[in-house]
């Protein structure tokens, strides 16, 4: 994240703190700060201070599982700080909790005034988006209780409850009002000479309609013994390459992500499930598309992230259509949220399906979880909603009738309805933008891949032989046109998409390279387009870029037009070695691992698109997901696509 904050994640739950433990509460800008739930914010501020000042960061936060810092009480060289402060904090299941242990540094007795202004403005994660939209929320009411150990904030709009309990250890000596609707807990420590005390603030979140019996953990240890306990689950058994460690690092740093972002779903006979999130901190939630693709990526090695999120998307796949929400019979879900403006409908994305690319890859991930695993259970139980989801494809999709899969611009939700979804991802090399129905290139890949393995499935496990060979023909008509239609022959290249009128859409894009991964291209042909996607114009050094450079509608700072997304490459990196580009393929996996290697080992959602001639370090995205599941699965398939080389 900007604005020096750093992120604890513990599944549906995250907090943002900054370099000395706080949370300021202010709105705007790229990544506000607080506590988070259900797409809620339940601490709206947390600032400590002592003696009535706010102290002097010696350490600040690091990122990782805990937010740890040493701080001081204000002073100069000449008089040395009366004690020193170490802040531990840590994010658990709809929790966080906070050890503050002070130190006197003075050899006679001492008393510290110690504060925590604490604040919990219940705001929907929409609101605090740097888009200028505002919503009504007719009749709010904001409570606050003070308790025999703390502070209880409770939120209600007509029949949506929220609360917010804080509790302290010992129990402060008061709970003051500030004029501003915050409290503020107070505590008189008297310290011995040279001795120590300790608090531990405890913060339970109770989102609407959480009813479950759920505990504060007793300290930030408790909360790192369960994630480490989390973690070392979602890493055992795996092999990592030996001769490459970098790559082996990078591999489990992402898997102990993908283990911290896990979030609560229901299956389709309401069983509980644990499925990727997209990622922290804007999308900690069930994103249809990027559930599929982590879960793709990780397969080989974890496949029941793959069976929860087939089950749980199985569960929220369209029956009707919808309005605001875009649903079709058969269409998998989007986005789900939960927050409150979801419940009243003030936005469209409590169950929104604007995608057209979810559903294919939902039958992708299907076919590709019964080869690997010989699951054909779990195949029979989700054939209903295979045919349903190619049924979408044929009709509702656009397959029968214009021969691709389209989209047009929600003017509710997304005008991009492709894995590029921000309002210019999909443009002509000049920037210019199209209008009406879209033909994103890279979705005709995944339905030509999804029509092949539901015949698969069709033919193994359903054994209906006549339904395998009406997709496979309907996959191989599918190919025939895109490549009559799509194959740019002044560029040798596929075109971003066609519009409406079927003109092509010129822009030179990454996009060709999911075409390598679906096997959509002749071999002719992608052996083309993929040796042209390393050329300096796509490869920055660190990745091929969405966007090759010397078009106008390139921007190295561009979200879709010009950056360097690390799961982008890792399909790309998995379509050059499908059609033998080998070497190609070592190129992109070494240039995306030594982005990892210089952050840590972690891949962040997006890079700039500065060139690793200009710059010798990876340029951040200011914007980007710092954990994010399909980046955090990236390693992954590049250990698939390359293996330990």
């Amino acid at each position: 994240m900007t604005d020096r904050h750093h992120l604890l994640v513990h599944g549906a739950t995250f907090a943002a703190v900054g370099d000395r433990g706080d949370i300021s509460g202010v709105r705007g800008g790229s990544s506000p700060d607080g506590l988070f739930v259900r797409d809620a914010r339940h601490l709206s501020r947390w600032q400590l201070t002592v003696d009535g000042a706010v102290p002097e960061v010696l350490t600040p936060v690091t990122d990782g599982d805990a937010a740890r810092c040493v701080l001081v009480p204000r002073g100069g060289r000449q008089e040395p700080p009366a004690h020193t402060l170490f802040r531990e904090q840590a994010v658990g299941d709809s929790s966080f909790v906070e050890s503050l242990r002070v130190t006197s540094n003075r050899p006679a007795p001492t008393a510290v005034r110690l504060a925590i202004t604490a604040d919990a403005d219940f705001t929907d994660q929409f609101e605090l988006r740097s888009d200028h939209r505002t919503y009504v929320k007719a009749g709010a009411v904001r409570t606050r209780q003070v308790l025999d150990d703390g502070i209880e904030f409770t939120y209600r709009r007509a029949e949506w409850r929220s609360c917010t309990t804080i509790t302290a250890e010992p129990a402060p000596d008061a709970v003051e009002e500030t004029g501003t609707g915050a409290r503020r807990l107070v505590w008189t420590l008297d310290l011995e000479p040279h001795g120590t005390t300790e608090l531990v603030l405890r913060v339970m979140a109770r989102p609407h309609g959480d009813r479950r019996a759920l505990r504060v953990p007793r300290s930030p240890a408790s909360v790192n013994e369960q994630l480490l306990d989390l973690e070392g689950r979602f890493v055992e058994g795996v092999a990592f390459p030996t001769g490459w460690p970098e790559l082996a690092a990078a591999c489990a740093r992402g898997l102990a992500d993908l283990a911290a972002l896990q979030v609560p779903a229901t299956g389709p006979d309401g069983e509980e499930l644990r499925v990727p999130a997209a990622g922290a901190p804007w999308f900690l939630t069930l994103l249809g598309r990027d559930a599929l693709l982590t879960a793709l990526f990780a397969l080989p090695y974890r496949p029941q992230p793959a069976a929860a999120t087939l089950l749980a998307l199985a569960a929220t796949q369209a029956t009707r259509t919808g309005g605001s929400s875009v649903a079709q019979p058969g269409k998998i879900v989007h986005e789900v949220r939960h927050g409150e403006l979801a419940h009243f409908g003030q936005v469209p994305f409590g169950r929104y399906y604007g995608s057209v690319d979810a559903t294919p890859l939902f039958l992708i991930l299907l076919g590709t979880y019964v080869e690997r695993t010989g699951d054909a259970h779990l195949a029979r139980r989700l054939e209903r909603h295979a045919r349903a989801a190619v049924g979408w494809m044929l009709d509702h999709g656009g397959l029968t009738s214009r021969g691709y899969l389209v989209y047009r611009a929600d003017g509710g939700g997304l005008a991009n309805q492709n894995w590029k979804d921000s309002p210019g991802a999909i443009c002509w090399s000049d920037g210019t933008r199209p209008s009406g129905a879209v033909m994103a290139a890279g979705a005709q890949g995944y339905a030509y891949d999804a029509l092949r393995r539901t015949a698969s499935v069709a033919r193994t496990v359903w054994a209906d032989e006549t339904y395998a060979a009406l997709l496979e023909q309907a996959a191989a008509d599918l190919r025939d046109r895109f490549q009559r239609d799509f194959w740019m022959r002044e560029h040798s290249f596929p075109a971003l998409a066609l519009d409406g009128e079927g003109r092509q859409v010129d822009a030179l894009a990454s996009d060709a390279g999911h075409l390598l991964w679906s096997g959509l291209l002749d071999k002719e042909y992608g052996e083309v387009v993929g040796r042209r996607l390393l050329e300096p114009d796509f490869f920055s050094g660190w990745g091929v870029r969405t966007l090759a450079s010397g078009q106008p509608a390139y921007h190295p700072l561009s979200y879709h037009r010009g950056s360097v997304w690390p799961h982008d490459n890792a399909l790309i990196t998995l379509g050059l070695a499908r059609y033998g580009l080998h070497d190609e393929a070592r190129s992109v996996a070494h240039a995306l691992v030594d982005a990892a290697t210089a952050a840590g080992h972690r891949l962040p959602e997006v890079l700039a698109g500065y060139g690793r001639d200009s710059h010798p370090e990876p340029v951040p995205y200011p914007h980007a997901c710092v954990r994010e599941s399909r980046s955090a699965a990236a390693p992954l398939a590049l250990l698939t696509a390359v293996g330990g080389a």
